[in-house]
């Protein structure tokens, strides 16, 4: 059993990640270190020309953070990777077709696939796409781009790969999970570029199969070091007219091929089998109108082979119809080493009786997990099952301010057992700051005043972001219960948050907005009054 501990319980949680043998989270942090090490002492070279892709087909959808969460510095360098990314791509109606969706309070598409057909007009597009504001409403966007993606109407083909990119922040105001879902069942290839912190566990369930080669965690700035490796991963997808794999998994893969026969009739054979042995082969026969299929382990004693990890198979698909002949198509899939679970445990939303348990990864080859938990130091502990296709669980009617060991064991349905260990505290009984309230305080202050928070309080952090102006932290004693906050005038809106201070850790925030109403001119005249009198 591998144990790390990390007791330190904010509103946000904390992340204890297993750097074990096989990490490959791990190998690309230490990779970009040496590159940025290597880089620091180097002339920056020019971009040398790329290569264009003309041997390749398919509709291609950017999902762009164009929310008011994103600055407008970090959505221009988003627009600049989005370029590099597609420039050395062929486009037309028998080559590559592209479009934007920008995620905001009601998401829009920016324009339809088949408008911008020429590198210099989609450029231009590009550089003209401004950003809409408002809410981060990932989960309509998505939902959004399964109708655009496979409408006629938005310039979109029944008969070529599909491929969603999206560029996120990280955050989302709705569920993102049922919309992506149902893409990707489509047949939708997901890739996701995180710019900012996100939810490790979410992006990586949203990400296309497997997540370490679909899912990029880089900074704004550093977008180009990951264009080339994603260009080529969605190069190898869209490949034109051919049979590829998809969501290759330790112990499955899924085949997406060209829909030869949906008018034709007829059907598929689908042969499969390790390569270099053509007696361990199996063959299925799929219907006519299909056009993907997943290949999964199956389970002893039947006569299909069993997917094993780390296995290069030869696939051959032959469309078999009574109106024209079409050739066989053939690939090649090496399935990935196999993959152990838990690698990863992760403790949030923390609170005095309770808190949220999450692991990574979740894989086919568990049966079930056992959350087996206590109070140290101590001897009792409960125990608690969870279902293999579930990753995260409730901890409930536990003791205030207590560090609990948790540790969560996955059972493979090969009997073996692996099991991973982390440290979570709960926070203080009450302590959250109650009842913040506002007054006006002249033209251009506004004083926030709160109810003592319960417990033994250190003091208050009170932080205020200012629609226009520079944000304020102020630090106040456990007695002080208001603050006066100035820079902000009539007409003007700010968002404070009160949080108070514990000698182990912080406890919850408080936040409310202030919205500061225009002064009227006999407000105006009273407050000149008010300052030419003192």
């Amino acid at each position: 059993m591998t144990e790390l501990g990390l007791c330190w319980a904010p509103p946000g949680g904390f992340k204890v990640v297993w750097a074990g043998p096989g990490s490959a989270m791990l190998a690309k942090v230490f990779s970009l270190f040496l590159w940025l090490h290597f880089a620091a002492g180097q002339d920056t070279p020019e971009p040398a020309p790329q290569p264009s892709s003309s041997n390749t087909e398919g509709d291609l959808l950017f999902l762009l953070d164009s929310s008011a969460s994103v600055s407008r510095y970090e959505f221009s360098k988003v627009k600049e990777f989005m370029w590099d990314l597609l420039h050395p791509f062929t486009f037309g109606p028998r080559d590559v077709q592209t479009s934007i969706i920008h995620i905001s309070t009601t998401p829009s598409m920016e324009f339809p696939f088949d408008q911008h057909l020429s590198g210099d007009s989609l450029r231009k597009a590009i550089g003209g796409t401004r950003q809409r504001m408002g809410d981060t409403n990932t989960g309509k966007a998505l939902s959004l781009a399964k109708e655009k993606l496979f409408s006629s109407e938005a310039g979109a083909r029944p008969d070529v790969p599909k491929v969603l990119v999206w560029v996120t922040d990280g955050f989302s105001t709705d569920d993102i999970s049922e919309p992506m879902q149902l893409l990707k069942d489509m047949g939708v290839t997901v890739f996701i570029v995180s710019t900012g912190r996100g939810n490790f566990l979410q992006l990586s369930a949203a990400a296309s199969a497997p997540s370490d080669a679909h899912l990029h965690f880089v900074d704004v700035d550093d977008l180009p070091i990951i264009t080339q490796q994603l260009r080529d991963a969605i190069r190898d997808v869209i490949r034109a007219n051919r049979l590829h794999a998809t969501d290759v998994t330790s112990s499955s893969f899924r085949l997406v091929w060209p829909p030869l026969l949906a008018q034709d009739g007829g059907f598929y054979s689908l042969e499969y089998g390790p390569g270099g042995d053509p007696t361990a082969r199996s063959t299925l026969q799929v219907p006519g109108a299909q056009s993907s299929l997943v290949l999964r382990q199956l389970a002893p004693g039947t006569s299909r082979v069993l997917l094993a990890a780390g296995t290069t198979y030869e696939v051959a698909l032959i469309p078999e119809s009574n109106v024209r002949y079409f050739p066989p198509q053939r690939t090649r899939v090496t399935t990935l080493p196999e993959e152990i679970s838990p690698v990863q445990v992760l403790i949030s939303d923390s609170g005095p009786h309770s808190f949220q348990v999450s692991w990574a990864p979740v894989l086919d080859s568990v049966a079930s997990y056992q959350v087996l938990y206590g109070p140290l130091p101590g001897s009792s502990a409960r125990l608690l099952q969870v279902d293999g296709s579930h990753n995260s669980t409730l901890l409930e009617h536990l003791a205030p301010n207590t560090t609990y060991l948790v540790t969560v064991t996955a059972i493979y349905r090969s009997g073996k057992e692996r099991s991973l260990s982390a440290k979570a505290c709960t926070l203080q009984e009450g302590s959250r700051v109650r009842h913040l309230r506002f007054e006006d305080a002249g033209p251009g202050s506004v004083r926030a005043s709160w109810d003592a928070a319960a417990g033994a309080v250190r003091g208050y952090r009170v932080r205020c972001r200012r629609q226009s102006g520079a944000s304020s932290v102020l630090s106040v004693s456990p007695q002080v219960h208001s603050v006066l906050l100035s820079d902000l005038p009539r007409g003007s809106r700010g968002r404070v948050c009160v949080q108070p201070l514990y000698s182990d850790q912080p406890g919850p925030r408080l936040c409310r907005s202030v919205h500061r109403q225009p002064a009227t001119e006999a407000q105006g005249y009273r407050h000149r009054e008010q300052d030419r009198l003192q």
